[in-house]
């Protein structure tokens, strides 16, 4: 057999009964192992740099050495990366169906549901502010970067088919490109309202992208009642920035609690509480049946299973993203798992095919599981681990520890400015301490180890410290954790565990 051969076998043999794994934004099977493809064994991986036969000294024909599928934030930090090593100037591709041109690089995304849809006079992100790299501290990457840097961009002109023996892309302009390795970074879309009931009218929205963004805005500027769809990252984002525009906001949900997925129904109840001070309508537990239309085909009401209706005249759905697979589904990857199954260096069960960001299922190495993470560090990181291994000698495992955040209410005049950190695995007993006001924590403990720790409000200092307790997963005294009077004195408790270990 083909060391090729050997290495799809491997990755196709991995078991198909896969359970769903509890966590926000974690779509984690358990699987006995990580070791997906053998480091001794998996000599594709080794033999791979022969692949590289095309050369890309310029972009005069259809030849790349490396193409990058995908314009978002996993795109931009490897190119970055690329760039670190002397290997993107003549040799590096990227295709996108975003566009390019302006201001449209691959840029920040978390910020299109925090900052960007501040109202103007809120003093609202815009690009270029928030082009990649700066959200890890990096050089910002705008169009002119890539220029300078010899990076062809072939925007607004997605993949339609792939040949893996030819090695080539068709764009859906026509457009062949050859690649020696190819990295698929095409994040997530989101998940959309049929349109028999109403997911297309006029004035509902969803947002991936800045046009997206754009668009909300726009009805934003006009809006008097808007509806949030969703009780997660998406409606809590937005329905914050819509609070900025002194809007009419309800959030509908079908969970009895905001963020379900990781939020105890005591910190759903907390922040809700936050919301209402605001202004904000919840609906919990609620169905929808349909989006109403008016006259003019936009919406004008949110249908409700009870029978009810809520007026709208501006609708926003966040309930959730799917892997943008695409064209990659019918090559032969494995996506059993909700996105592209990688190994700890991000290579996919066929050679010279990589995937990063929110569009790969990776060995979640710390809890031994397989997992799909949504999440701007995640993209970072991925991004640099995974060209790291295709262009130098590293081999080591991909070491990811989950970790969620998110800011709101950062708009002058705000009641209260929000920002919540969340390291670690949120499985266990809970044990949670503070009022919210002025700080709240949550320790998730899992047979006496600290799995994971969420802190709103913290100091930088404490923030610091989440990681490393989640990391650690030290032994913990619940009892003597639930006696903590304060935030500070339960962090105290955990840290104090933290270095008993050390010492151990």
């Amino acid at each position: 057999m083909s060391s090729a051969s050997v290495c799809r076998a491997r990755m196709s043999s991995i078991s198909q009964a896969l359970s769903l794994k509890h966590g926000l934004s974690l779509w984690c099977p358990q699987l006995a192992s990580v070791n997906l493809i053998s480091e001794s064994s998996c000599i594709a991986s080794a033999r791979f740099s022969r692949r590289f036969t095309v050369s890309a000294s310029s972009f005069a024909n259809e030849n790349r050495e490396y193409v990058i599928v995908g314009g978002g934030n996993s795109a931009g930090y490897a190119a970055r990366t690329f760039v670190e090593h002397g290997l993107a100037d003549g040799k590096l591709c990227i295709i996108s169906k975003e566009v390019f041109h302006s201001a449209h690089a691959p840029y920040e995304r978390p910020a299109l549901t925090k900052g960007y849809l501040f109202p103007l006079d809120k003093k609202p992100a815009r690009l270029p502010g928030f082009h990649t790299c700066v959200g890890s501290g990096g050089e910002r990457q705008t169009p002119e970067w890539y220029n300078e840097k010899g990076i062809e961009m072939i925007y607004e002109d997605p993949v339609t088919n792939i040949d893996v023996e030819k090695q080539t892309l068709k764009t859906n302009s026509g457009k062949l490109v050859k690649y020696g390795a190819l990295i698929i970074a095409t994040g997530c879309t989101a998940s959309r309202f049929p349109d028999k009931i109403g997911g297309n009218l006029g004035g509902v929205h969803y947002i991936r992208d800045v046009a997206d963004a754009n668009s909300l805005i726009s009805s934003l500027e006009k809006a008097k009642k808007v509806v949030v769809v969703g009780g997660g990252y998406i409606g809590m984002e937005v329905a914050a920035a819509a609070v900025g525009w002194k809007l009419d906001t309800t959030v509908i949900f079908p969970e009895d609690h905001l963020m379900t997925r990781l939020f105890t129904p005591s910190l759903g109840r907390k922040y809700e509480e936050l919301y209402l001070d605001y202004g904000v309508k919840f609906v919990k537990g609620a169905s929808i049946k349909h989006l109403e239309a008016g006259s003019d085909g936009r919406v004008v009401g949110v249908k409700l299973g009870n029978g009810s209706t809520i007026e709208a005249d501006t609708v926003v759905i966040g309930i959730g993203a799917k892997p943008a697979v695409g064209p990659f589904e019918s090559i032969g990857l494995n996506s059993s798992v909700g996105g592209i199954q990688v190994d700890g260096q991000f290579r996919t069960n066929i050679p010279g095919i990589f995937a990063i960001g929110d569009v790969a299922a990776f060995p979640l190495k710390i809890y031994n599981r397989i997992a799909r993470v949504e999440h701007v560090d995640h993209a970072r990181r991925s991004a640099k681990h995974c060209v790291q291994s295709l262009l130098t000698a590293h081999t080591a495992t991909y070491d990811y520890l989950p970790s969620f955040y998110s800011r709101v209410f950062e708009y002058e005049g705000s009641q209260r400015k929000v920002w919540w950190q969340f390291f670690g695995d949120n499985v266990g007993e809970t044990v949670e301490i503070g009022n919210f006001d002025p700080k709240v924590a949550t320790f998730w403990i899992d047979s006496g180890k600290l799995k994971g720790v969420f802190l709103e409000s913290g100091s930088p200092e404490e923030f610091q410290l989440l990681p490393k307790l989640a990391r650690s997963q030290p032994s913990v005294d619940i009892a003597k954790l639930q006696k903590a009077s304060s935030v500070e004195e339960a962090l105290e408790i955990a840290q104090s565990s933290l270095q008993v270990e050390a010492k151990v």
